[in-house]
């Protein structure tokens, strides 16, 4: 018996004339559309202003703000680096327990508070206390948490501001739950959640950020990408291109951009607050900036990085760059920075006359608010704490009888 017939099979042509024949139907299906393309950022920071000051081509993604806008920003930041300087020293001093500085941020911390409407809830961290004076908050009241008096000194409600947050992360949640609230109940209020870059490892940001994606929470995620959560390096938190690409994965469209350029971050928070705003779901902003200062002034930075990193990044400073801006455009002038200077110096003078005074305290204060209803051990405590103190009273009074 012979062998098996073998029918030979022609080969498949794949020449560049076979591509050309081919049907647009078939040349669609072979490269379908990427679902993700509309959430990237951008591969670069958006940036307006270069390092010196100057303008950079505009964009045809992002508008440049209003100049008259611009010199409110300016003005919001020189303030808010005086009260900042400020309170640092303030720490020295013994009236502040801790201080966690923002200078080098004055372009995220004074830029948001101009994106946002009164009305919009803000979502603060520890080092976010520029951004709450900027908002027009008592800067006592913004102080009251790091002077050790309360837990927060502002009213959260009227301001509509929630207080300052310690633990990483958590205000993300706090953020999203009431956004959807909010527009469950057919308000237009947006939430805006101050982050750092080392908050985006905890899980409560990944919670946060994916209720917002799933039931379109209107809120503004804004990442202050400072290099370091505290003395950890950006490279020990993430491998991923930048921290705005987080927002990829749970379908929240993203941007990165410079956040020393105060035009740039402007226009960015402008673009995240409309399309919450809209009805679009939640935004993520990361802002690549730097903190100047330590993590507090319980830290040593010098630990952790070293002269040249700060030098560099202190030639990009957001306050001098938007102030060269500001008079390239005929918008400022040396009259206008010495009415500023004596403005912030007298913000700084009624800051420091207000925190030498010392606060009356009520050590049974410390019961108050921790539950609606006091539990029976809240109770037992507080009535230990008066009867400490009710001692310590008739003991004072019964040596002062005694020295007469």
């Amino acid at each position: 018996m012979g062998p098996p017939h073998v029918q030979e099979v022609p080969a498949v042509t794949t020449t560049p004339q076979a591509v050309r024949r081919a049907s647009p139907r078939t040349r669609r299906a072979a490269t379908p559309p990427d679902p993700a393309r509309a959430l990237l950022p951008n591969a670069d920071p958006v940036r307006m202003l270069d390092e010196h000051g100057n303008r950079l081509p505009d964009r045809a993604d992002y508008a440049e703000p209003p100049i008259d806008t611009l010199r409110e920003l300016y003005r919001r930041m020189v303030i808010g680096r005086r009260f900042d300087t400020q309170a640092t020293a303030l720490t020295k001093q013994g009236r502040l327990a801790v201080y966690p500085s923002a200078r080098g941020q004055e372009a995220c911390q004074v830029g948001a508070m101009l994106a946002v409407r009164p009305t919009d809830w803000v979502f603060p961290t520890y080092r976010e206390s520029m951004a709450l004076v900027s908002r027009g908050i008592d800067p006592v009241e913004v102080l009251t948490l790091l002077r050790g008096d309360w837990h927060c000194g502002y009213d959260p409600a009227a301001r509509h501001t929630a207080p300052q947050c310690t633990p990483l992360a958590t205000q993300t949640v706090h953020a999203a739950g009431l956004a959807y609230g909010e527009a469950y109940q057919g308000r237009d209020t947006v939430a805006l959640a101050f982050i750092g870059d080392g908050a985006t490892s905890e899980g409560d940001f990944h919670e946060g950020v994916n209720f917002a994606a799933v039931f379109k929470a209107p809120v503004v995620f804004f990442v202050q990408n400072n290099r370091y959560a505290i003395s950890v390096p950006l490279s020990r938190q993430t491998a991923a291109p930048s921290l705005a690409y987080k927002g990829v994965g749970y379908g929240v469209p993203s941007e990165q951009v410079d956040g020393n350029d105060p035009v740039a971050v402007l226009a960015v928070l402008n673009r995240a607050v409309a399309h919450a705003r809209a009805g679009n779901g939640p935004f993520l902003v990361e802002a690549h900036t730097y903190r100047m200062e330590p993590h507090t002034n319980a830290d040593d930075a010098t630990r952790y990085r070293d002269g040249a990193e700060v030098d560099a990044w202190r030639d990009r400073d957001p306050v001098n760059r938007l102030a060269a801006y500001l008079r390239h455009a005929g918008a400022w002038d040396d009259a206008a920075e010495a009415a500023l200077a004596a403005e912030a110096e007298a913000y700084a003078a009624d800051l420091r006359a207000r925190m030498n005074t010392q606060p009356t305290v009520d050590p049974l204060s410390l019961f108050d608010h921790v539950f609606a209803e006091p539990t029976p051990q809240l109770r037992e405590q507080r009535e230990q704490i008066r009867a400490e103190l009710a001692a310590e009273d008739e003991q004072g009074t019964d040596d002062e009888q005694g020295a007469r």
